[in-house]
């Protein structure tokens, strides 16, 4: 159960409606319009679904995303590069922390400003993500 919805302002809906967000209990949902009845889905369901989509283009580019990470750092070492190529093997641990923390504000808004959403269908399916110089492809 996640009390943090990660992509707050970032969920939009298939008629490009940005969803708001309610807590019941504890639990975060994103709100969806269904011709005026508010369908409340589970953010988590919706979160899971974006972080897979994420972890599956991190698959295989583990050796580039670590060497642009360490140039972007200016940390060109043995030891940063065995550090974040750890860090890229365990992203299934480090997106449960994720769910249970939430993301910070100010990386929600940065997402934001390069152009990342996430268009679901009225039960919280993930129809696709669109990020910036990403082709844009259907979501399985």
């Amino acid at each position: 159960m996640a009390s943090h919805p990660l992509f707050s302002g970032l969920v939009i809906d298939e008629f490009d409606r940005t969803l708001e967000v309610a807590s019941v209990g504890e639990e975060a949902f994103y709100v969806v319009d269904d011709d005026g009845f508010r369908r409340h889905v589970e953010s988590e369901h919706v979160d899971r679904q974006v972080l897979r989509h994420l972890y599956e283009m991190i698959q295989g580019n583990e050796e580039l995303i670590s060497e642009g990470t360490m140039k972007m750092i200016g940390q060109e070492d043995i030891f940063t590069k065995a550090m974040i190529e750890t860090s890229l093997k365990n992203l299934d641990n480090q997106f449960d922390e994720l769910i249970e923390r939430g993301m910070p504000d100010e990386a929600r808004t940065w997402l934001g400003m390069i152009g990342f959403r996430v268009v679901i269908d009225i039960h919280g399916e993930v129809l696709r993500v669109e990020q910036p110089s990403a082709h844009d492809e259907p979501y399985d």
